[in-house]
């Protein structure tokens, strides 16, 4: 995966537009009755890449809405933070359990006004665990179960467990 850089110093119009659009919607979306049509409809306005069947439990946090892709038949439980300039997507029947953080960019460590961003790709009915966080550039393969409280840092193969800070390998999963 290549890494995307922005220089925060410089005007991005687009960028600027769809960050206020996105923060916006959060908030109109954090203060709406759950399980409504009125709430549903505005998440189907953050995400404009949304698949049927697929449940979000507000409150949440985005910053570029656009900029993730969601499946169908998907579950995201509360609280979830998508820090999204590098992209995100999150294939069908794919669960999120609550208080996740999908951050695909960081800061360069020696310029800090230059944004680093690479994708975060997370497979067919993976499901991550309860308060992870997956970083940069990770691919969560199909199948594959992120252990609750786990930072993801690298790349995890379908049909495995991994968890731990920073997540590590457990074993093989039969599915």
């Amino acid at each position: 995966m290549e890494e995307v850089r922005i220089d925060l110093r410089e005007p991005h119009p687009e960028r600027d537009a769809e960050s206020k659009r996105s923060t916006q919607l959060c908030f109109k979306i954090n203060h709406t009755m759950p399980m409504t049509a009125e709430c549903d409809a505005l998440i189907k306005e953050l995400f404009p890449n949304i698949g049927e069947n697929t449940r979000v439990q507000p409150p949440l946090q985005v910053n570029l809405g656009a900029n993730v892709k969601i499946g169908k038949n998907v579950s995201i439980m509360y609280n979830l933070l998508c820090m999204s300039a590098g992209g995100i997507t999150i294939e069908d029947g794919a669960l999120i359990a609550a208080n996740c953080s999908l951050i695909s960019n960081n800061h360069d460590f020696k310029d800090r006004q230059i944004l680093t961003c690479k994708p975060i790709l997370i497979k067919k009915n993976a499901w991550i665990g309860a308060g992870s966080t997956i970083l940069p550039g990770v691919t969560i393969g199909e199948n594959a179960i992120v252990g609750a409280g786990s930072v993801v840092t690298k790349d995890v193969a379908p049909n495995t467990l991994v968890a731990g800070v920073p997540a590590k390998f457990i074993k093989n999963i039969e599915v």
